[in-house]
């Protein structure tokens, strides 16, 4: 049985959560007295299934139910987690989290709060240990960091349990030491806002020329290595000592006004809206938000490659849901193609005709065939061992057009198998509608010896579960079709 999150506030970060756990398999309720809180909340969801897919090479989990509820008592009944998300205006969170523990008394109950620490809102309540910060960042279905600020009422069971549940929809739980105004990363943010307002004020810089310092220059290192491991590089060999000793005199220099704030008036606020209107006022919200989720997956996509920060987090969450495809061969596969990947077409895959490149036709069946070894247990550990699965035949057939942002589903069916080898039908789709097919013959080797030997045991008896629950299946038409055969 599924799961159930309730959010309570459908706004831009409440929206996020109900994605975010949604696309994990979580049944959804919501709760927002906005007569526009479903559109807003289905434009948000359908940002989050063109994207977050992307981030996983297996297949996505079902999706959960969505439910929108007409009372805050029936939207958190039965929840096993609650977000608020409302206005930052304490005495409104303080009415909130009071009728969610009444209504859901067993429930956790996260607050997406940027500002309050947990005692504050423990004010008052009824259960305060159940009520912890979970502050996420947007985009809450892609951005894996949710600050969970606890309070001396939150025990040691209920933190952890916060955290179990934060990794299981996808999400990295950062538990912060001590509760404070703003957090951490809230907190270093306002520093730099700050620090933005007067460099407009003053005229030293417009609001493109202070974002185009951060997206062409420290930005991009801080995506990957953060703050202090950049500055430790920075110290070159001798590292961080270096470095302090090197430019920490500067932190007595009147550089910044990070003490003072800029009077905030109409003018400062026509100001910063003018020039951010001219800025990126030809695009509208809904295409900024595409444009910046479609760079993030790209972002986070190098990172995974690389195994380092927030592709380690991505990393971690397949590894963690392998098992469970694993366990389902082992019971018996469905007499049916296993679906093994979900790939989206990016600006990087596109030709000059507008449409995917070839070599991207073969990296998406390479997902697929690569996600099906780490099935059966052929994955890089195995390699490492010196036996490993090599191509030794393949035939692509082209059948239609994959376009940018495209959403691809990639299928294997295995036509034959024994302990040496077996024979694969991949199929591309988009969709119902069939873009490819890659037929692939495999041999199992011994990577030492250079010849073909039987495969270990345990994989060949995963391969052979998927094979004789596929020889059900008919033969796919186009399987063994020579190159340039008609039709």
């Amino acid at each position: 049985m599924a799961q159930k999150a309730a959010i309570i506030g459908g706004g831009v970060i409440g929206g996020g959560w109900a994605a975010r756990f949604l696309l994990a398999g979580w049944d959804v309720a919501v709760f927002d007295p906005d007569p526009e809180a479903e559109r807003k909340i289905g434009a948000v969801l359908a940002n989050a299934r063109r994207s977050l897919p992307a981030l996983s090479d297996l297949p996505a989990p079902a999706e959960g139910r969505l439910t929108f509820a007409a009372t805050l008592p029936e939207a958190v009944a039965g929840a096993d987690w609650v977000q608020e998300s409302v206005s930052e205006q304490l005495p409104l969170k303080h009415r909130v989290l009071g009728q969610i523990q009444a209504a859901a008394p067993a429930a956790l109950v996260g607050s997406s709060t940027s500002g309050f620490r947990p005692s504050e809102l423990q004010q008052g309540a009824a259960a305060p240990g159940q009520i912890i910060v979970a502050h996420p960042f947007n985009p809450v279905y892609l951005l894996p960091l949710v600050e969970l600020v606890p309070s001396e009422a939150n025990s040691a069971g209920m933190r952890a349990r916060a955290e179990a549940v934060m990794r299981e929809i996808g999400m990295f739980p950062l538990l912060v030491r001590k509760e404070i105004d703003a957090h951490i990363a809230d907190r270093l943010l306002e520093a730099v806002w700050r620090e933005a307002l007067w460099l407009v004020k003053d005229g030293v810089a417009t609001t493109e020329e202070i974002d185009e310092s951060i997206r062409m220059g420290f930005g991009l290192r801080w995506a990957q290595m953060g703050l202090f491991e950049t500055y430790r590089i920075a110290g070159g060999e001798a590292g961080m000592k270096h470095f302090m000793a090197q430019f920490g005199p500067a932190l007595k220099w009147p550089w910044t006004k990070l003490m003072d704030v800029p009077e905030f008036n109409d003018e400062l606020v026509d100001l910063i809206a003018d020039q951010s209107d001219a800025q990126s006022g030809r695009y509208g919200i809904r295409e900024l938000e595409r444009i910046r989720d479609d760079n993030l997956v790209g972002f986070m996509r190098v990172l995974k490659e690389r195994n380092w920060g927030a592709g380690k987090v991505l990393n971690d969450i397949d590894a963690a849901r392998k098992p469970a495809l694993i366990d389902g061969l082992a019971t018996g596969p469905d007499a049916q193609p296993l679906v093994l990947a979900r790939p989206q077409v990016l600006p990087g895959w596109i030709d000059y005709n507008g449409h995917m490149t070839e070599s991207r036709y073969y990296f998406c069946s390479s997902e697929g065939a690569d996600a099906f070894l780490r099935l059966i247990g052929a994955g890089m550990d195995y390699v490492a061992g010196g036996h490993s699965y090599y191509s030794v035949e393949s035939h692509i057939r082209h059948l239609g057009e994959a376009k940018l942002g495209d959403r691809l589903t990639v299928t294997v069916q295995i036509i034959s198998a024994d302990e040496k080898r077996f024979r694969s039908f991949t199929r591309i789709l988009r969709g119902d509608e069939l873009l490819a097919t890659v037929e692939q013959t495999c041999l199992h080797v011994d990577m030492k010896e250079g010849r073909t030997v039987k495969a270990a045991p345990e994989v060949w008896a995963r391969l052979k579960a998927v094979a004789d629950a596929h020889a059900a299946l008919p033969l796919p038409e186009g399987a063994g079709r020579a190159v340039g055969q008609g039709r």
